[in-house]
């Protein structure tokens, strides 16, 4: 599974829990739950809550990736 998002590992380095996040923001813990197994991912507005909670830039709980892009001769 493609991981998109390291909420889960911000979260362990500050000694925090998705409970913790789920209560923060009003969302239920299952929600949080799948966010951190990159089930499902938070909407963007919500990334940038989640970065302001834990105090951190929103890119830190990004995943970085290689981006390809196929060009076409013409």
């Amino acid at each position: 599974m493609k991981k998109y998002n390291r909420i889960k590992l911000v979260l362990k380095q500050q000694k925090r829990t998705g409970k913790w996040l789920a209560q923060k923001l009003g969302k239920d813990p299952v929600t949080i739950s799948r966010w951190n197994r990159n089930i499902q991912q938070p909407h963007l507005e919500t990334l940038f809550e989640i970065a302001d909670l834990l105090r951190v830039p929103v890119c830190v709980l990004l995943e970085e990736s290689e981006v390809r892009v196929d060009r076409k001769k013409e």
